[in-house]
């Protein structure tokens, strides 16, 4: 697959065409200070692919992605609100994860399994339980085993009361307020533990943005989710993942179930150095979930391979500046761009830099001034944040008034066109 790199041409548009597609623009990358969105300023472009992707998959949402460079591989519905069920303990494992990560609490802390955490998701509830005993003292650590390996709510609830208070204010200050700093923008959370509740809505592309910032930020936390079993109170429950035991590589992450959101699934697995992450959900049959799930993820280890556009600091375009002693900077990629593309075939691949601006001076080196986003066959693959490559120092007075005056009149014809 060959590449090569071009400048964009510059096209006529309708001042109606040019307004839409100004605010088309805002809404994929926002506009900082409140200066015009540049894009694209460079575009890497293979040869046009000329066959389907030979997969569709039976889940009502689902998302494959490749976990190193965040490459979507596959697609299907995936901004779609669906409950999480249990899924969503994903996100209050992180939560404890960061905390312990912090230093804010320890593993050896202990929490008390209160009446309200027993009758909720204790022995009483006839749920996916911990089985932890009423008033008794169990560790952070031990919970965390409870709540991945056995997907007990009690857990859930326990370490939630024990760092918030109470189960609500978990949800909405700690699990929500974590999610948007992940940039999970669509995420809300009711409970600890994904039990039927209103507020309990997550996407599978979040699913899958959460579970792969778990696994590269937390390794040490992470091999919870590959253990086959955990006992407490002397009972012995295995880990409820089919994947663990039916498909090679496979070590994590979590099932899922409610009559509304039917049943779901965060898998994942490495086969020769590649780590996929498969989300499913919305399927009427736990069996039907494992096979989607492990179907998906040999289809990805069978059909893809990683290639690198960009290497490490290669100049991937520039952005123009306001008001500096240079009108552009040059931007590059600390590390490098990398793509999972078919091992047989000719995938489209277009790759843009994306960014508000024009960026002010000063600027300094190194100073995150937007993203290369690569788009497969129309659907965003990857996104990776480009940086300055060099100091541009503030330019003259007289610099700064042409730049002034320049962006004033851009500005009021962006008002006119936007009233055609």
């Amino acid at each position: 697959m060959a590449f090569r790199l071009f400048p964009l041409r510059r096209t006529r548009f309708s001042a109606g065409a040019l307004a839409r597609g100004l605010i088309a623009a805002v809404l994929v990358a926002g506009i900082g200070w409140g200066g015009a969105l540049y894009a694209a300023n460079q575009s890497i472009q293979g040869a046009k692919k000329t066959e389907d992707s030979g997969f569709d998959g039976d889940a009502p949402t689902a998302i494959l992605i490749e976990a190193s460079s965040g490459s979507v591989l596959f697609e299907k519905s995936a901004d779609e609100l669906r409950a999480p069920s249990s899924m969503m303990k994903l996100m209050t494992a992180e939560v404890v994860f960061n905390a312990i990560k912090k230093g804010d609490i320890k593993p050896s802390d202990e929490y008390r399994i209160s009446e309200n955490a027993w009758r909720k998701g204790g022995a009483p509830s006839g749920g996916s339980t911990m089985f932890a005993a009423i008033n008794s003292k169990v560790s952070v650590d031990d919970l965390l085993h409870g709540a991945i390996i056995q997907s007990g709510n009690d857990a859930c609830i326990a370490l939630a009361e024990g760092i918030a208070g109470n189960e609500k204010i978990f949800a909405a200050d700690f699990m929500t307020k974590r999610a948007r700093e992940l940039g999970m923008t669509k995420s809300t959370f009711g409970n600890s533990n994904g039990l039927p509740d209103p507020g309990n809505k997550m996407t599978v592309r979040e699913l899958g943005i959460l579970a792969r910032h778990i696994i590269l930020d937390f390794p040490e936390f992470y091999k919870l989710f590959g253990e086959k079993e955990y006992t407490w109170n002397k009972i012995r429950q295995p880990n409820r993942n089919p994947l663990l035991n039916s498909m090679e590589g496979a070590d994590g992450l979590k099932t899922g179930y409610t009559k509304e959101g039917g049943y779901g699934m965060v898998g994942s697995a490495v086969q020769n150095g590649t780590r996929l992450i498969v989300v499913v959900n919305g399927l009427e049959d736990p069996e039907d979930r494992a096979t989607e799930a492990k179907k998906m993820l040999e289809w990805g280890f069978r059909n893809f391979e990683t290639r690198t556009l960009i290497a490490a600091d290669q100049q991937v375009g520039y952005a123009k500046v306001f008001g500096g002693e240079s009108r552009s900077v040059k931007l590059v990629a600390k590390t490098p761009v990398k793509v999972m593309v078919h091992k047989n075939g000719s995938d489209k691949l277009i790759a843009r830099v994306v960014y508000s601006g024009p960026v002010r001076a000063p600027i300094e080196a190194g100073q995150k001034v937007g993203v290369v986003k690569v788009w497969r066959s129309g659907n965003i693959a990857v996104e990776t944040p480009v940086y300055a490559a060099e100091a541009i120092g503030t330019g003259s007075t007289m610099r700064r008034a042409i730049d002034g005056a320049s962006e004033l009149v851009i500005g009021m014809f962006r008002a006119g066109a936007e009233k055609l």
